[in-house]
């Protein structure tokens, strides 16, 4: 088995895919779907999203410093490539896509109803980065869907069916493989014969 050297590129995948709600420069609630978003910091919890400066919702965003990611789910897939391929200078992507728009705490931008989970952020930077500005932002509200939490009040959104994106196609989330830390866990077999059980 060999390997075959490949022009530098964007390879890392697979990729969340979220639907991202913003305000337009005139406060008109708009949905950009963004594949380059991710987890930046533990304290302050912070996240990424990298937007074109040619994209519609970019301005928005550039001038608000805030927005709000939606997390998807396999049911969202198709109104989340719709909002990847068409502008919100041509069409209200709420309306086209049967979408709701629901209230976050702490802002005036809309999540989307359906989404299982929606996160706002506030831009403390902006970075021009050739062919991207990146939005780097303090994670400042999460809300989430009650039917993700069992009786025992623990959260579970792996049940969501959230959905990536890899290589130019959104997949469904596969099984569990194990969780952190697996690798070293000691079962409990072992633990009991430590005991002399």
């Amino acid at each position: 088995m060999g390997k075959r050297e490949f022009k530098p590129g964007n390879m890392l995948n697979p990729l969340p895919v979220v639907m991202v709600t913003c305000l337009d420069e005139e406060g008109k609630p708009n949905i950009i779907t963004v594949a380059w978003a991710g987890t930046i910091n533990t304290n302050p919890p912070m996240a990424s999203i990298s937007v074109r400066p040619s994209r519609y919702s970019y301005a928005g965003i550039s001038k608000r410093k805030a927005f709000v990611i939606n997390l998807v789910s396999e049911e969202l897939t198709k109104a989340a490539d719709y909002c990847g391929v068409k502008s919100g200078r041509d069409v209200d992507k709420f309306k086209e896509c049967n979408l709701t728009p629901c209230k976050v705490p702490g802002t005036d931008i809309p999540g989307i109803a359906e989404s299982p989970c929606n996160i706002y952020c506030e831009v403390v930077e902006e970075k021009l980065l050739g062919s991207h500005a990146m939005f780097i932002s303090n994670v400042c509200g999460i809300q989430v869907d009650d039917q993700y939490f069992d009786e025992k009040d623990a959260f579970h959104l792996n049940d969501a069916k959230l959905v990536t994106y890899s290589h130019g196609q959104y997949r469904k989330m596969g099984n569990s493989i194990g969780k952190f830390g697996f690798s070293v866990q000691k079962s409990k077999k072992k633990k009991l014969r430590k005991f002399g059980i």
